[in-house]
């Protein structure tokens, strides 16, 4: 099965009590690709600038990611500074240059549109819905978006939601989407727009999937090492429709498990800046880690006494 993903390159200059990292590797579409691709093959389309390094052209050839729909546009490529402070699930952007990233517009190669499995990563949900109907025959399609959208694409966005299965948004997200102050209850109405899954990112409290009316929790990896938070919730999504593409039948029981792997990959992201802790990872470790996820919230039933 091969899965497309459209969405932003970067690179990225992060500061984070524990580091820092100038330049590094970044944007959604490529910690979406790299985790994904650990799972099936990947098409990436995107935008880069003439000053993009050709080392990190090599690295995303090195790994089951397909390029063909990389734009090579002349001027300089998206840049994005940010700095977190001792809470990390929360970002403080310091400078955004759109460059290149301003004017895209997303071309998606004949041979791309076949693809079986659709990720719209955080772009204008305008350009999102047009890439949603590019797509042939797609079995799933998933969606992210933020706040920015949110407050001044809001018609555009719920025409797009229409066309998407699944929705991967974060817990502020969901709220300020559906206008409700209940988690639940914004759950229930954007599952009436048009996606049939709801998937809740909570950082370091877990995710939250609404599927019909059953909820699904997950919790977070307690981890001993956090450096970079960034990319963590497009390393979420890479894991999950990774995973998710594999199924012959998308099950509530495989979201489920999508879930799970999403989580995990994510958990290594964080180890790290940029794609560092992703480089040396092996799929033993996320199947060991896999094992330990499913093992946090597992409980033997006991019998009550008196």
């Amino acid at each position: 099965m091969s899965i497309l993903v459209v969405g932003s390159i970067a690179l990225d200059s992060v500061e984070t009590p524990f580091g820092t990292a100038e330049e590094a590797l970044g944007g959604a579409a490529v910690y979406f690709s790299y985790a994904a691709s650990f799972f099936n093959r990947v098409r990436l389309v995107g935008v880069i600038g003439k000053d993009f390094p050709e080392e990190h052209l090599k690295l995303l050839e090195g790994r089951n990611i397909d390029l063909a729909g990389l734009e090579r546009a002349d001027g300089a490529t998206f840049r994005w500074k940010g700095r977190y402070d001792y809470d990390l699930n929360e970002a403080h952007t310091l400078d955004t240059q759109l460059n290149v990233f301003e004017t895209f517009a997303p071309k998606i190669p004949d041979s791309f549109k076949d693809s079986d499995f659709v990720f719209l990563a955080n772009i204008q949900p305008g350009l999102q819905l047009q890439v949603a109907e590019q797509a042939s025959s797609p079995r799933v399609i998933a969606c992210d978006t933020m706040n920015f959208w949110i407050e001044g694409a809001y018609d555009q966005l719920r025409e797009t939601l229409k066309s998407v299965d699944i929705l991967i948004i974060n817990d502020a997200e969901t709220r300020e989407l559906a206008r409700e102050p209940s988690l639940v209850k914004a759950a229930r109405k954007i599952l009436e727009w048009g996606p049939t899954t709801l998937v809740v990112k909570r950082g370091e409290f877990g995710v939250l999937m609404f599927h019909g009316s059953s909820v699904f929790s997950a919790p977070a990896y307690p981890l001993e090492d956090v450096f970079d938070p960034t990319g963590a919730g497009d390393t979420f999504a890479g894991g999950f429709m990774g995973f998710l593409s594999t199924q012959e039948e998308i099950t509530e029981a495989a979201i489920r498990q999508a879930i799970i792997f999403g989580s995990t990959l994510a958990s290594f992201n964080v180890e790290d800046f940029s794609l560092n802790r992703m480089k040396t990872l092996e799929m033993q470790e996320i199947l060991d880690r896999f094992a330990e996820f499913k093992l946090l919230s597992h409980f033997e039933e006991v019998e009550t006494t008196g």
